[in-house]
């Protein structure tokens, strides 16, 4: 495989992109870019890019994914997303999701039973739904966490919300109606229910 640029990356001056023709590009300090001795328009052969992977790359991901861990529980995908940002290859970051994934620290169903838990006063099924898919969760895991963890009855929500929000149809002026029934859209719930609640 050919190096097709060894460039500084933006706002990282001791980081450097390398990009391989074949779409294999990782990051590397500028240290190590002397010491496998990388250059542009160079050949990068199989065996010093399985070395960089398995020295360098394979266990900073692994640093990587933790630490981001740390800081918040994260879905699979988020936290691959995160690791490919980092400049991490997809081999890579999905040997660190598969590290971490045997410790357990990365539960997709475990989060989407959490935010559940932490939304359900406020969305609606749909809108939890839709959150989680697009956090990356596989959509038979959301709908066993939303079949075990959403009681709600989304019709006393929506009042408890207009509630909340101090809202009196009896006085409400179309401007405010208008505001009101974005906000319960927003949240994912029916049309029908939001109107039938505002009008009670």
């Amino acid at each position: 495989m050919q190096i097709v640029s060894v460039e500084k990356r933006r706002n990282q001056a001791k980081r450097y992109q390398i990009r391989l023709d074949n779409g294999a590009d990782f990051v590397l300090y500028a240290s190590e870019v002397r010491r496998f001795g990388l250059t542009e328009g160079e050949e990068l052969s199989d065996e010093a890019y399985a070395s960089i992977v398995e020295e360098v790359l394979i266990p900073r991901a692994r640093q990587r994914a933790l630490h981001l861990l740390e800081k918040q529980d994260r879905t699979e995908a988020n936290l691959k997303q995160k690791l490919r940002e980092g400049g991490y290859p997809d081999e890579v970051a999905d040997n660190a999701v598969a590290y971490v994934l045997s410790y357990h620290y990365v539960d997709d169903r475990r989060y989407a039973d959490n935010y559940i838990y932490f939304h359900k006063d406020e969305k609606s099924r749909q809108r939890l739904k839709q959150d989680l898919l697009a956090k990356g969760i596989a959509k038979e895991l959301i709908e066993q966490a939303i079949e075990e963890g959403y009681e709600t009855d989304e019709r006393e929500l929506i009042e408890k919300l207009l509630k909340k929000k101090h809202y009196d149809p009896t006085n409400a002026d179309k401007k405010e109606q208008a505001k009101m029934y974005r906000f319960l859209a927003s949240r994912g719930f029916q049309s029908g229910d939001i109107m039938d609640a505002m009008r009670a």
